[in-house]
């Protein structure tokens, strides 16, 4: 079966954005783009099924991707209620979504947004204005932590990685307890080795534990980083890797850096393969 790929869309410079991304992705990948817009009424379809055709189309031109299959679909409904039941339905295996900040309905902060990440299957990528180039991703930012779960990321972009040749910077918390300084070392050594066994070229970096998320955004802009991989590790907590306080901070980050969030696998996603 072909890969779908899923773009909520609300004609804005964001959602612009993320379906440029989506359409870079589903060109390297061979996958499709299903774009969805949800509106209040039913009267309003219509006009909104042309806006869309028509914002798609001007989309794949300028993403230089014209030979990309894309499905448009209006529906009457909740974006923050519907987008999880559209991923099941037809199967997505990656969601992109513009996030505008602090406003907007596809603002990734909040209880209806974080409902949207924590009920889908398939993982997210939440762009800002960061554009995606014609290469994709070159370089991909992986923070690892001590939860086992965390690890679960590393398939996911190991085979983004692949597609796209990236190298791949894992950075990992320094810790003084000297118990947790041997699971660092361990962790180090298991990220090495990893990549290294699918051939892609990865670097390890220990960050200050203190403020964890701001050294990775850092980092990230350091080594002009095209992604950062996040792992939701807390059903109604955003990222369990940096605590609720700092979700804002992590996906609208000032380097407006683009952030794929997966979910960890488990008997309601055990479907989430990506990029296999």
């Amino acid at each position: 079966m072909k890969k779908k790929i899923i773009v909520p869309y609300d004609f804005s410079e964001v959602a612009n954005n993320a379906i440029h991304h989506a359409l870079v992705t589903a060109k390297v990948v061979g996958a499709e783009v299903h774009a969805i817009h949800v509106v209040n009424k039913n009267d309003e379809i219509k006009d909104a099924k042309e806006k869309l055709e028509k914002s798609v189309n001007a989309a794949k031109e300028s993403s230089k991707a014209p030979e990309v299959e894309t499905v448009n679909h209006v529906r009457v409904g909740n974006i923050f209620d519907d987008i999880a039941d559209f991923a099941v339905e037809i199967g997505a295996e990656l969601i992109f979504m513009g996030t505008h900040g602090a406003t907007g309905w596809q603002h990734i902060t909040g209880s209806h947004a974080l409902k949207v990440v924590t009920s889908s299957p398939a993982p997210f990528v939440i762009v800002q204005q960061h554009d995606i180039s014609d290469n994709g991703y070159d370089d991909i930012v992986v923070p690892l932590d001590l939860h086992k779960e965390t690890k679960q990321k590393l398939t996911l972009v190991a085979n983004i990685a692949q597609y796209f040749d990236s190298r791949v910077h894992v950075i990992i918390p320094d810790e003084s307890d000297e118990f947790l300084k041997h699971t660092v070392k361990a962790n180090i050594v298991f990220a090495n080795k990893f990549f290294n066994e699918r051939g892609i070229e990865v670097t390890t970096t220990l960050a200050d534990s203190s403020g964890f998320d701001k050294e990775v955004v850092k980092h990230a802009v350091k080594v002009d980083a095209d992604l950062i991989a996040i792992m939701n590790l807390q059903k109604h907590q955003l990222l369990g890797l940096f605590g609720s306080n700092h979700e804002q901070y992590m996906i609208t980050n000032e380097a407006q850096i683009p952030v794929l969030i997966v979910n960890p696998i488990d008997a309601t996603n055990t479907y989430q393969t990506i990029f296999t």
